[in-house]
């Protein structure tokens, strides 16, 4: 695989995960963060979006990894930025804190996937993607307490595994932790895992000239996606504290 190689779709799919994070944390702002509708986030359709934005985020950033020679550098970049997320908001939005989110989430599997990328490289990609989508759907619940079948549960984990926030970023939150944007490694690990392998299946099947393609304006969002993300929210915030603090 030519690592030089730019894949456009898969800028342009970013691109649209990218417009769509941007729509619901503006209707975040507007509905939860303004009390027009607190309990926004919590209807059905608003966590299916929120999930499918942060899945496609975290299946593509698994897919680029084969892109970069340096995932060390890249990972330590994104987690840095997810290190700034929370400094900014804990001093100016405390009630809408962040603590282990997406950022941090990826800077970190960024991190862990590249050191072990020689180990993954060995496992047959078909297995490796069944084995990492089935382990996902194992510890989706594991914030909430138990293992299953996504949001079905099947075994409750012991509550001394929930008794410290430092646990938090494995997946293990005490009752007193909140984020407004929490991803932590179980169950979110498994998904990016996932995406590494699903990308080596694609190739395998020669199937990665279909990813040439160009959506204009798309993929120039998808390929800053990153400077979107760390300028978006201040942006939103401040237009609607104007509108509904000020005007």
């Amino acid at each position: 695989m030519n690592k030089s190689q730019r894949y456009s779709l898969i800028d342009a799919i970013r691109g649209i995960a990218v417009v769509n994070m941007v729509v619901y944390h503006l209707c975040y702002d507007i509905f939860c963060a303004f009390g027009v509708w607190s309990s926004f986030y919590r209807a059905v359709p608003v966590i299916i979006w929120e999930r499918l934005i942060c899945s496609t985020f975290i299946i593509i950033s698994g897919i680029s990894l084969h892109f970069t020679r340096h995932g060390f550098r890249r990972g330590l970049i994104v987690s840095l930025c997810g290190i700034v997320t929370t400094v900014v908001t804990v001093i100016f939005t405390p009630d809408q804190s962040i603590f282990f989110g997406v950022l941090s989430f990826l800077g970190c599997a960024m991190l862990l996937t590249y050191a072990l990328r020689r180990l993954l490289d060995r496992m047959n990609p078909y297995v490796g993607a069944i084995l990492f989508f089935l382990l996902f759907a194992l510890c989706y619940n594991i914030p909430n307490g138990t293992l299953g079948f996504f949001s079905a549960p099947l075994v409750h984990l012991p509550d001394a595994l929930y008794q410290f926030k430092w646990l938090a970023f494995l997946g293990f939150p005490s009752n007193d932790f909140f984020s407004a944007d929490y991803f932590p490694l179980l169950p979110w690990l498994f998904l990016y895992l996932f995406g590494y392998q699903l990308w080596r299946i694609i190739t395998q099947r020669r199937l990665e000239r279909l990813f040439l393609g160009k959506i204009p304006v798309l993929d120039f969002i998808g390929r800053h996606s990153l400077i979107i993300y760390m300028a978006h929210q201040p942006i939103l915030y401040g237009i609607c504290y104007l509108f509904f603090e000020v005007l």
